[in-house]
């Protein structure tokens, strides 16, 4: 499974014409490389172990990341560990939004089931009500109006390659799912 997203992944971005971009597994810990950081000549988008979730959320991030973002180590952003504490929760569920409903729709394409992360296991705050309404709203709202070339490209190329129906299609994503 987890082979066939990073060469689905490959194949639309790894050459020079397709943003030059890797998917790499096997990492302790995701992380975003530039081509600047890792001295190769590709940007690395690394995620843990041979999760497929963990390279699909991943994968979600890079899509959302615009180029100047992409230049940066991890996009630049900031990032918590385990044990937020509920403010930070609040901030984190805020700019998971986006990236976890592009996750779910490459979950549907992929054939696989999406599990909301709060990836604040330690401190025992699951994701609230909220984030998942929230996420909801925004995968409603891409299948609306669409979602950004990367993430259009990603999206149909795992549907074909899973043989799945259109991931793009609002009737496919139900609150409910989220539990």
């Amino acid at each position: 499974m987890t082979e066939r997203i990073v060469a689905v992944f490959d194949h639309c971005f790894s050459s020079p014409a397709g943003l030059n971009t890797r998917l790499v597994g096997g990492h302790a810990e995701p992380y975003y490389r530039p081509a600047s950081e890792n001295g190769a000549h590709w940007h690395q988008v690394e995620f843990t172990r041979d999760y497929p979730a963990s390279a699909l959320h991943e994968t979600a991030h890079w899509c959302v990341a615009g180029a100047e973002r992409r230049e940066l180590p991890d996009y630049g952003y900031w990032y918590a560990p385990d044990g937020r504490s509920a403010a930070q929760q609040v901030e984190f569920e805020v700019v998971e939004v986006k990236p976890q409903a592009l996750e779910w729709i490459f979950a549907r394409a992929s054939g696989l089931k999406f599990r909301v992360s709060a990836d604040n296991l330690d401190a025992g705050l699951g994701p609230s009500d909220a984030f998942k309404r929230n996420i909801w709203r925004q995968v409603q709202r891409y299948c609306r109006e669409g979602v950004n070339p990367r993430a259009y490209r990603f999206a149909l190329a795992l549907a074909s390659a899973f043989a799945q129906p259109d991931p793009l299609l609002a009737e496919h994503y139900r609150l409910e799912e989220l539990g």
